[in-house]
């Protein structure tokens, strides 16, 4: 079972990760994540349902998905305990990992990339290319601790 409680009514959506997510979106690309105007409960449920994939990884060693939105998961192929317990480094092929892991250097280095694209693969070997994605680093906005890594996938495609 997971550590992490499943986003709902009950926990706001996980509004204060989302907190996080938006913030530091915003901070590395200028852009925002969810509308301006949404609250952190509104902009949480609104992006546990958004029509585009957002998921996020801690800061272990090995970093574990601590986020996924719906479309996430149905992307992966997954129920939140199951996401929230893999290492983010199986979500790509073996053949993939030097490259995914070329992105996150760049990412932690720059603090963002931007129109990323490469193949992931979810729950049972399902391929899929992404595209047009944004890979940022999850800052927390008073002190400025790396609290991990998360991605924008807006485009993907069966293979």
């Amino acid at each position: 079972m997971s550590k992490i409680p499943s986003p709902s009514e009950e926990n706001n959506f996980l509004c204060r990760h989302v907190a996080l997510l938006r913030h530091s979106f915003h901070r590395w690309t200028g852009r925002s994540l969810v509308a301006t105007r949404m609250n952190d409960e509104d902009a949480a449920r609104y992006l546990f349902n958004a029509p585009f994939a957002v998921l996020s990884h801690d800061t272990a060693k090995d970093p574990i998905f601590n986020y996924a939105n719906r479309t996430a998961l149905s992307l992966f192929g997954m129920d939140w305990d199951s996401m929230t317990a893999l290492p983010s480094r199986k979500s790509a092929e073996p053949v993939a990992q030097e490259d995914r892991q070329r992105i996150l250097e760049q990412v932690e280095k720059h603090g963002f990339v931007d129109n990323y694209s490469g193949i992931r693969i979810g729950r049972h070997g399902r391929r899929f290319f992404i595209e047009n994605t944004v890979v940022w680093n999850v800052i927390e906005p008073r002190t400025g601790i790396f609290k991990g890594q998360a991605a924008l996938i807006k485009e993907w495609t069966f293979l």
